[in-house]
């Protein structure tokens, strides 16, 4: 419990950071994000429980990468991150799952996502910030990759990139859970 709450003040205080930089009301960042003014009020004091969509909205907005919402300052020139430590930030009714590992630093950083995707089962994305480009590199089993109302399939050993600014959905197929790799590329932005 002590580390969801630890977790909650440190999204906090970036949102806060974030939304102060790029000199945001609280009203203007909650209409660009469609994300209710009461929400935004709850998150920079560390209340309430933003799901996926709204960190992802939120970070959008913002030009910055989901993680930098959520993680604390980083000290090492390494990192190294185990799968296991990170909590999934979307979880499916069958057992799917999504986990950022870590994002890169930079001017452009990238996101490096682990996702499982069980037969059946989706998750549709809203489009991203111009500029944004997805990949995904299955490693295991087969997936439909939506962009934009065309349907690609993608199996294990294959990579696909895309620009991220249309809707686009991520669908587990055939009779076995899809694992991928996915990167999500940010466009530069202010730090």
């Amino acid at each position: 419990m002590a580390e969801t709450e630890a977790a909650l003040r440190t999204l906090a205080h970036n949102v806060r950071s974030a939304r102060t930089r790029a000199g945001l009301s609280l009203d203007e960042l909650g209409r660009r994000a469609k994300v209710s003014k009461g929400s935004l009020f709850a998150l920079e004091k560390a209340q309430g429980n933003p799901n996926f969509a709204t960190l992802v909205r939120l970070a959008d907005t913002l030009g910055i990468s989901v993680s930098a919402l959520m993680e604390g300052a980083t000290q090492d020139r390494v990192r190294v991150v185990s799968g296991d430590s990170v909590m999934p930030l979307w979880a499916g009714e069958q057992g799917s799952e999504a986990r950022l590992m870590l994002t890169t630093s930079g001017p452009a950083p990238v996101e490096v996502w682990r996702w499982k995707l069980q037969p059946g089962e989706e998750y549709p994305s809203h489009p991203h910030q111009a500029g944004v480009v997805e990949t995904v590199s299955v490693t295991e089993g087969r997936m439909v990759l939506v962009v934009d109302g065309v349907e690609y399939s993608v199996e294990a050993g294959e990579t696909a990139t895309f620009d991220g600014d249309v809707t686009h959905t991520y669908r587990g197929e055939g009779d076995q859970t899809c694992h991928l790799i996915m990167t999500v590329h940010l466009p530069p932005g202010p730090a």
